[in-house]
């Protein structure tokens, strides 16, 4: 459907479509038919840092050999001042999937970032964020009013992603154990973590349901869990290991309802966790779709 403004999308992107649509008619390149597996574009993707208004540009493309794609890059920086960068993002498969494994950089920076909770974010084009930055935020100020911190806690974050969660409660906790399954994302929860000054941040890479059974915790107690697991929920080995680990309180972050009453009736069993506090997040207005968030406790032995 060819559209030149969406009214659900920032209206930042509706100078951009109109022009960069002609720009890509213009150059000639085939637009991706998904029926056929012809054609070499595929998405046209903008991402923009809802407080500090830049924005990346990303082509989703079959093929690294785009004729004069640097040139028309360069023209793109040059046209629009809030336009940080350009990148290539290759996806040969035949699925529906937006983004390929790998991207390039065509022109200007690779990332753009964006202030979140009095943080600054480095954002990739492949990057998970929330996308409505303001609720979000609200979620944070909600998870903080909720554990009520001392500073003395440690706390695991399962499912930290490039650190959205991990570093406004790091500021807050003694100490944070971030899990996150892509590597690419731990680099940049790192990255972020530095550029904030952050350094009670411990990353570790690998799939949640293989990393927190063979934590080396020694007598360390685990405080709080903070949960934000994909729409599939939580495998059955995370919520048995956290079952042992009984962390006195214990936040999920839900994009699932179902998953996530699926979940907390296996961590509620025989009332080892206890569930004190829930609140729905509209993250998507106009559609179907709502964010949850739980606060459970573990049982007083």
């Amino acid at each position: 459907i060819n559209l030149n403004q969406c009214p659900v999308q920032d209206p930042h992107f509706d100078r951009f479509l109109a022009q960069i649509k002609l720009d890509i008619q213009d150059q000639g390149w085939r637009i991706y038919d998904e029926k056929t597996h012809q054609g070499t574009l595929r998405h046209l993707s903008l991402r923009i840092g809802r407080r500090t208004g830049k924005i990346l540009l990303t082509l989703v493309t079959r093929s690294w050999e785009i004729p004069g794609i640097e040139e028309q890059a360069e023209q793109w920086l040059n046209q629009y001042s809030n336009l940080s960068g350009v990148m290539l993002n290759l996806n040969r498969d035949r699925t529906n999937a937006i983004l390929g494994k790998e991207t390039r950089c065509i022109a200007g920076d690779e990332y753009i970032e964006e202030i979140f909770a009095g943080l600054r974010f480095q954002l990739r084009a492949e990057t998970f964020f929330q996308i409505y930055t303001e609720q979000a935020e609200a979620m944070v100020e909600q998870i903080l009013r909720w554990l009520q911190l001392e500073g003395t806690e440690t706390l695991i974050d399962a499912y930290a992603g490039i650190g959205t969660l991990t570093l406004p409660l790091a500021k807050q906790v003694k100490k944070v154990i971030a899990i996150e399954s892509q590597p690419q994302a731990v680099e940049q929860a790192i990255t972020n973590a530095h550029i904030n000054h952050i350094t009670n941040v411990e990353c570790l890479t690998g799939k949640v349901e293989e990393v927190l059974p063979n934590l080396n915790l020694d007598a360390e107690q685990i405080d709080l869990v903070v949960l934000d697991p994909p729409r599939k929920g939580c495998d059955l080995t995370v919520l048995e290991q956290l079952r042992i680990l009984k962390p006195k309180k214990l936040i999920y972050v839900s994009c699932n309802p179902a998953t996530l009453a699926r979940d907390l009736k296996i961590l509620c069993a025989d009332q080892v966790f206890k569930l004190e506090r829930w609140q729905p997040f509209d993250f998507f207005p106009q559609t179907v779709h709502v964010e949850t968030l739980v606060l459970l406790s573990s049982k007083v032995d």
